[in-house]
């Protein structure tokens, strides 16, 4: 484990300006190469505590900016045409980039790595999605995942697109030959 100061807030793990320990890859692989922290030793300690007030106030004003872009697209919604099965199965799945796509066409401007996915969209119908705006200010986003654009706003609407899955030949072949069975 090793110490390290959060330049910014971080969920799970801590605020700004906090001294933490974590696992050396992933300040290593993660915090510190996206400068979301720096090593904790004296000389950085010092210089942190110097700034403090400065970087304090520019988290506060591009917190602030993050908020006012919230509450401009608060209940977006994107919709995505993909092809998929007859039980609603995608022919592959939606992924973070796919819906950064979108909301940039849909006047919000984020990068993939903004968009929280817990995995890969890979079915029809409605999803809620975060998107970070920044370490404190997150917005829900509406994935919208139909197979035409009829298809789509009759899922906005609400009704359940979704058809059930049709028996197989099989299935119907077995349904005969016990029938026939059951006959004799």
């Amino acid at each position: 484990m090793i110490d390290i100061i959060l330049m910014q807030r971080v969920e799970k793990l801590g605020q700004m300006g906090e001294v933490v320990k974590v696992k050396p890859g992933y300040a290593r692989n993660f915090l510190l190469p996206l400068g979301k922290a720096i090593r904790a030793n004296k000389a950085n300690l010092e210089k942190f505590e110097s700034q403090r007030a400065q970087l304090e106030a520019q988290n506060l004003k591009r917190r602030e900016e993050a908020e006012r872009v919230a509450e401009r697209m608060d209940g977006l919604t994107v919709t995505i045409i993909r092809q998929a099965g007859e039980s609603g199965g995608l022919y592959g799945s939606v992924s973070a980039r796919d819906i950064a796509d979108l909301c940039k066409e849909g006047g919000l401007t984020v990068s993939r790595s903004q968009v929280l996915l817990e995995q890969p969209i890979k079915t029809l119908g409605l999803t809620k999605v975060r998107v970070e705006l920044h370490p404190e200010v997150h917005i829900p986003v509406t994935v919208n995942v139909a197979r035409s654009q009829e298809e789509a706003e009759r899922q906005a609407r609400g009704e359940e697109i979704v058809r059930e899955e049709e028996p197989s030949l099989e299935d119907e072949l077995r349904a005969e030959i016990g029938a026939a069975m059951d006959d004799r």
